[in-house]
């Protein structure tokens, strides 16, 4: 698994339908089970977790390993299958993944489908990661 393989991965999920807590094509995914999907696709799953409130107290109970997976914390400029996690609102967080060109694929409550936007999608950066080693 390279960055740019996540990147491409999580762009051939564009229009699957959105579904909280959602981890399959069929069904539909979150954020986190897009990420999940876009790892699982490129030849590395990876444990995330389930059962999370739509709003959340307590992130670090909810935080997939971002070691375990192979990723470390990044610093800008955002590369080619980055991830972040950004506070929408209060209590409420979300990932999106750089995309080849840098913009962002996630999976979009309110549009209730994964979608692309040219812009990263609102919210406090909260973390950055980056895919430090292969699989």
């Amino acid at each position: 698994m390279t960055p740019r393989r996540l990147a491409r991965e999580a762009e051939r999920l564009v229009g699957r339908p959105f579904r909280l807590h959602g981890r399959d094509l069929k069904g539909g995914v979150d954020c986190i089970g897009l990420f999940a999907l876009a790892m699982a696709r490129g030849g590395c799953p990876v444990a995330v977790p389930t059962g999370y409130p739509l709003r959340l107290s307590d992130l670090d109970r909810w935080l997939p390993d971002a070691a375990s997976c192979g990723f470390g914390p990044a610093q800008l400029p955002y590369a080619p299958g980055d991830v972040v996690m950004l506070q929408a609102g209060p209590a409420q967080f979300h990932l999106a993944i750089a995309d080849r060109t840098l913009g962002w694929i996630h999976a979009h409550a309110g549009l209730r489908r994964v979608v692309r936007d040219a812009e990263i999608p609102a919210g406090t950066l909260v973390h950055h990661w980056r895919l430090l080693r292969a699989r």
